[in-house]
C-alpha cells in the first residue's frame, strides 16, 4: 500500500512539470558607508538638555547586479537637535548619524511584475533590523542613549517613491501653461 501511494506522488519526470518554486536568497551583508558625528562633544555630553528632536530619513536604492542579483541600499539618517540654550530658540545638532546598508540578493523563479516590488520592500525589510542595530551601537558608543529606530513599512514607503515618480512624470509630460 506505501508503495501504490509513493508510486503516485511521484510522476517518474524527475519534477520536470512542477512550477519553478520562487526563492530570495541573501548573498551578503555589509556597511558601505557609516559616519557618526558628535560636533560639541565633550559639552554636549555633559548637559542635560530636554529631550532633542528627531528627525530620521530612510531611503532605499537598488540595481541589478546579473540577470537574477541585486544590489539593495538602505540609506538612513539621523539627527538630534536641541536648543541651544534656555533661553535661545535657535537648535544645535547633538548628534548625527548616517549609515548605508548593503546587501546582495539573488531572486530567482519570481515572475517580472513582481519582481520590483519584491526588491524594494522585501529586501530592505531584511536588511533594516541589521542596519537598525548599527545605528543603536553607534550612538551608544558615542556616549547617548541608543537610537533605536522604530519598525519602518517598506510597502508604504515604496507606494510613496511610486506616487513621487508617477507625480514627477506627469508634471514633465504636460502641457506648459502661459498667460497670452
Amino acid at each position: 500500500m506505501a508503495d501504490q501511494e509513493t508510486g503516485a506522488a511521484n510522476t517518474g519526470n524527475g519534477g520536470q512539470n512542477e512550477a519553478a518554486v520562487p526563492s530570495l536568497g541573501v548573498l551578503t551583508q555589509y556597511v558601505k558607508d557609516l559616519s557618526f558625528e558628535n560636533p560639541h562633544a565633550p559639552r554636549s555630553l555633559t548637559q542635560q538638555n530636554s529631550n532633542p528632536k528627531i528627525e530620521i530619513n530612510v531611503n532605499v536604492n537598488a540595481k541589478p547586479l546579473g540577470t537574477d542579483m541585486f544590489e539593495v541600499d538602505l540609506a538612513v539618517e539621523a539627527k538630534a537637535k536641541a536648543k541651544a540654550g534656555e533661553n535661545d530658540d535657535a537648535e544645535t545638532v547633538v548628534f548625527a548619524v548616517e549609515l548605508n546598508y548593503g546587501g546582495i540578493f539573488k531572486i530567482q523563479n519570481v515572475p517580472e511584475e513582481n519582481l520590483h516590488p519584491l526588491v524594494m520592500i522585501e529586501c530592505p525589510r531584511i536588511l533594516f533590523p541589521f542596519a537598525r542595530q548599527i545605528i543603536a551601537e553607534a550612538t551608544r558608543n558615542g556616549g547617548f542613549p541608543p537610537l533605536l529606530i522604530d519598525p519602518i513599512d517598506f510597502s508604504v514607503l515604496y507606494r510613496q517613491k511610486l506616487e513621487q515618480a508617477k507625480a514627477a512624470q506627469d508634471a514633465e509630460t504636460s502641457p506648459v501653461q502661459g498667460t497670452a
